[in-house]
């Protein structure tokens, strides 16, 4: 928990490694990669202060090694795929809809449809599978994000164009740290464990109130695809040379505000039975300790 005199998780936790390191001490810090957002809001950058800082600070707070941008373009393919396919699905509602994808999409799709049948029968017909292949999307909660904060997009009107205007809705964009995408990387452990829970994400439902995920929209591999770098922890360091782990950034107010899993696990393999590896968690120990020892 913060001081009355600024003296916040970062700084305290980067002083506690230099401190370690010192005292002769294998020490490794881990904590979140900041957004741009609050980096240009009141809040600020994120790498500590005074003597005890992450450098290069600068490049920490401007987008590192680009691992908020693969999150928002993994975001933002998914709800591009949602609506490209309630469109679709508009469009062609009284064709076959085994005839409106491409041969290896609609293996695909298939396959998917049939995984949901044989949960409510173990056998169907081809006419029964054809009308499964439709998702009859209702209501969709998926939002696109950017990272900076823009007032004027936290709710718009899309599908404003002739040829979209039949399926035009209300949106909005949120902050890239906020999305279920950025929590997801920071809890996965490896590529087939953040493969899973990307397509388990829950987007929409359909007209009969059942749930729709990223799997059913055939979207999940492409966003594994587009992250598959982002999941490796970026190293950096103390003002002292000691080494800090930046990676991942979800906000703790919708979050469970902890940097990532991978990285905790990197630092004690390299830390030793004797070393020490220091993480912080967002907001003070009445949520963010909570969060870490309940979720993280």
């Amino acid at each position: 928990t913060p001081t009355r005199y600024g003296e916040g998780k970062t700084t305290t936790l980067l002083g506690l490694c230099q401190a370690f390191i010192l005292e002769g001490k294998m020490a490794f810090g881990c904590i979140r990669q900041p957004s741009l957002g609050p980096t240009f809001g009141v809040k600020g950058g994120a790498a500590g202060g005074g003597y005890a800082q992450v450098v290069p600070m600068v490049d920490m707070n401007l987008h590192l090694t680009g691992d908020m941008h693969a999150v928002g373009a993994a975001t933002n393919l998914l709800a591009a795929q949602i609506d490209a396919r309630a469109l679709h699905e508009h469009k062609h509602r009284n064709t076959d809809p085994s005839s409106l994808f491409a041969y290896d999409v609609n293996n695909r799709l298939r396959a998917q449809a049939t995984k949901r049948m044989r949960k409510e029968a173990p056998s169907s017909s081809d006419s029964e599978l054809s009308s499964h292949l439709r998702l009859n999307i209702d209501t969709v909660h998926w939002k696109r994000v950017l990272d900076i904060n823009d007032r004027m997009l936290r709710e718009i009107k899309a599908g404003i164009g002739p040829a979209e205007s039949q399926m035009m809705k209300m949106t909005g964009f949120e902050l890239t740290p906020a999305s279920e995408v950025m929590a997801i990387l920071t809890l996965s452990t490896d590529m087939k464990d953040m493969r899973r829970r990307l397509g388990e994400i829950v987007v929409a439902t359909d007209k009969d109130g059942g749930l729709l995920t990223a799997d059913d929209f055939g979207c999940a591999g492409a966003m594994a695809a587009i992250l598959k770098d982002a999941l490796e922890p970026n190293l950096l360091q103390t003002l002292e040379g000691g080494p800090v782990f930046v990676h991942g950034g979800p906000f703790a107010n919708i979050a469970h505000g902890n940097s990532s899993i991978v990285a905790d696990e990197v630092g004690m393999a390299l830390a030793g039975k004797n070393g020490y590896v220091i993480t912080e968690a967002g907001f003070g120990a009445d949520m963010g300790l909570e969060k870490f020892m309940h979720i993280k």
